[in-house]
Order: C-alpha cells, then structure tokens, then sequence
C-alpha cells in the first residue's frame, strides 16, 4: 500500500493542480482518497484547496464517521462513490466553468455531444449530466447510483462536475478531461454549430474505446 504520508501529499499536489487550472477558486471542491475499506482521507471543509497542507486532511470511514479532522460537508458524495465503485481509489469534485455552463444553457443535454469529438470518445466514452441536486444533500450521493460504476467523469448539473480514478492522477486527468472538452465543443458552438461525424465512424471511435479499458486518459 502506498505510503500514508504520501497519499497526503499526493492529495495536496491535486488540489494544487486543479487550482491552477481554473478547476477550483476558493473553498470550492473535494478531494479524497480510499486508503482501505476502513478509512477515507478527505478534504477540509471551507478551505482553499491550492493552499492546503497536509495536517489540513481529513480522515472518516466509509460510512462517514470522523475519525479526525473536520471532513468535507460533501462527503456523501465521495462516500457513495466508493460504496457502488470497487475500484475507486480517488474522487475529486470540483467546479469547472465551462461544463458548468453547459449544464446551465442547455439543461434538455444528457451528456456532452460526444458525437461530435473523436477524442472525446476515446479517452473518457461519454461524459454525462447528473441532474441537479442541493450541495451537501443526500441527493447529492443518489443521483450519482445510476451512473456508477460505468461513468468515471461526469457533470453535475449547475454545480461542478466529479471524477474518480485507480489513481489520483487519474481522477485528476478526469476533470481536466471534462473541462478541456466543454472548452472545446463551445468554440464549436461559438464559431458555427456542432456538426457531428458520420454514425458510422462514431461506431468504430466506440468500438476502438471499448478495447482502450476503462481509464480515463
């Protein structure tokens, strides 16, 4: 097993990456790490995650006891994730403002055009909208049941968007995924329209990723 002092560290070092890309902005988002079945690091609650240290972390069990620390009010999220996702190891939330806007002008979307982006479909398949639900609610966890564990990335609707990994680099390549790929599909949109490729090669992008596994790249 990794060591727990560099699981820590690792933790810091993703939500020094996500701030510096425009994925987090002050107390916004969660970062956690499954370290056992017997014990979740965690996030603060209301701290900026660029700045952390590693005695700012977290620790709660599986079914959301602390066990030191004041955890993230949006642990639910994190908690049901690792209940119905045997491989997840890491579970970043954050919001990225492009895919957040998508949610917000086009609510009738169930996922990013993904027919309109080979890459799209090749590192991550398809990248859906969770319907809303209030921060730090139960719902928030619920919503996630029908999703998992076949999305590792997805957008929640009017709120952020989360991403789970074997890794954490995984999970961080995930929300960059996410927001690179809504960054993109807006040009599009702006300079013209989503124009979508050809069913047939959509259907061979899908058959290429289905012999790519399941990890986000």
């Amino acid at each position: 097993m990794q060591a727990y002092a560099n699981i820590k560290q690792d933790i810091v070092r993703a939500g020094q990456r996500l701030y510096a890309r425009n994925l987090l902005a002050a107390g916004d988002g969660n970062i956690s790490y499954r370290v056992t079945d017997a014990e979740i690091l965690i996030t603060p609650s209301s701290m900026a995650k660029g700045f952390l240290r590693t005695e700012d972390i977290a620790s709660i069990t599986l079914d959301g006891k602390s066990n030191y620390g004041i955890p993230s009010s949006e642990k639910l999220m994190h908690m049901t994730v690792y209940q119905h996702c045997p491989k997840a190891k890491c579970v970043i939330h954050a919001h990225p403002p492009t895919a957040i806007g998508w949610s917000i002008a086009h609510p009738e979307l169930t996922e990013l055009p993904a027919h309109c982006m080979s890459e799209l479909i090749l590192t991550a398949k398809r990248i859906p909208f969770v319907p809303y639900a209030r921060p730090g609610s139960q719902d928030m966890g619920t919503q996630l049941i029908p999703f998992l564990p076949t999305s590792r990335v997805l957008i929640l609707s009017r709120h952020g968007a989360l991403a789970w990994g074997e890794t954490v680099d995984e999970a961080i390549n995930g929300l960059e995924r996410i927001e690179h790929t809504a960054q993109i599909l807006l040009a599009a949109h702006q300079l013209g329209g989503l124009n979508p490729l050809p069913p047939e090669e959509v259907a061979v992008l899908y058959q290429m990723r289905e012999k790519m596994g399941e990890t986000i790249f």
